[in-house]
């Protein structure tokens, strides 16, 4: 398999997807919500993707709840952002742990049903005054030992429903005064040991995925995704994040060149996985015939992120669930 995820135009995988996929096959595809109707139209699409696929290949989407949902009514449940967990919490820190877990519990419900391995989610991003809105009410708050707490509750759930959670954003997106959407961030501070703290604590959990931000006091020039300085010390080094480390989206103009080139620099940098998400077939076809084999460390790691859902999985009821949440008033 070769070291990238990648996006899909439609609803349906057409027959030059299905040859590129098979011709220069990618550790996995991650779906939006252009590719998804309904469940009869999607448990087609997987099915597709599963035969074109390697055996190992994982299927991704972004689903964290709040206003960052593929999965939506009429067919599948709302769920509520992580700032409602966090208010929650802050006035009941039992019931706001419980709620986390029961949301990331329901999410990977969904999720798995649906055919997806692995869901975007939980972020670990701190929210901060003065910050860009991107992060938002998808982050669970300010306090960064309330916020690991949380995604480590909301991960634990996912990991329950056989999902493999995936923090976001490593190092930290919560200080970005701007979209890396739309535009490269810079953070000009020096002390981000508060920022690093949720990562920190959550460092054992399978995935994690890289921020489009320029951090002067690590690397004055680059982007952490493609900065060696920044995934060796900081993401690999103090955090000690040792799982599945992928980019984000390749394709977000934070980032300047080529996807092609974006992706090699993001794989050389140390990133395990480059994603490229938006399923035009030049850009696609260009990353997937320039990305080089996973490593056997990141086949390694990939393997153990697939071990621990398996092993983390528990007999859950829906409905029970969320009969409870309802209950704690989300």
């Amino acid at each position: 398999m070769t070291a990238a995820i990648v996006g899909i135009a439609g609803p349906e995988l057409t027959a030059a997807e299905a040859a590129l996929l098979r011709a220069h096959a990618p550790a996995g595809v991650i779906l939006f919500a252009r590719n998804i109707q309904d469940p009869p139209q999607l448990r087609a699409l997987t099915a597709a993707l599963r035969r074109v696929l390697p055996p190992h290949a994982v299927l991704l989407i972004d689903q964290e709840g709040g206003r960052v949902a593929r999965l939506r009514p009429p067919h599948w449940q709302v769920h509520p952002p992580a700032a409602a967990i966090g208010r929650l919490f802050a006035a009941d820190p039992a019931a706001g742990l419980r709620a986390a877990w029961l949301t990331g519990a329901l999410i990977g419900l969904d999720c798995h049903a649906a055919g997806f391995d692995v869901a975007c989610a939980p972020v670990l991003d701190l929210r901060l005054p003065g910050a860009h809105d991107v992060i938002g009410d998808r982050a669970y708050g300010e306090a960064p030992a309330d916020v690991a707490r949380l995604g480590r509750a909301a991960a634990a759930g996912l990991l329950a429903a056989c999902v493999q959670p995936v923090g976001k954003h490593a190092p930290g997106h919560g200080r970005a005064r701007a979209d890396s959407h739309t535009d490269l961030p810079v953070v000009m501070d020096n002390d981000l040991a508060a920022d690093l703290l949720p990562f920190a604590r959550n460092a054992d959990l399978p995935w994690m995925m890289t921020a489009h931000i320029v951090y002067r006091a690590w690397d004055p020039d680059t982007p952490a995704t493609l900065s060696p300085a920044v995934i060796g010390q900081v993401i690999r080094g103090r955090i000690g994040f040792g799982g599945v480390l992928i980019s984000d989206d390749l394709a977000m103009q934070a980032l300047a060149g080529a996807p092609a080139d974006r992706a090699a620099r993001a794989l050389a940098a140390g990133c395990d996985i480059a994603l490229y998400c938006p399923g035009d077939p030049e850009g696609t076809e260009a990353v997937l015939r320039t990305a080089p084999p996973l490593t056997p460390e990141a086949a390694a790691r990939l393997e153990s992120a697939r071990a621990l859902a398996q092993h983390r999985r528990l007999a859950l009821d829906p409905r029970a669930l969320l009969n409870e949440r309802d209950g704690l008033g989300l």
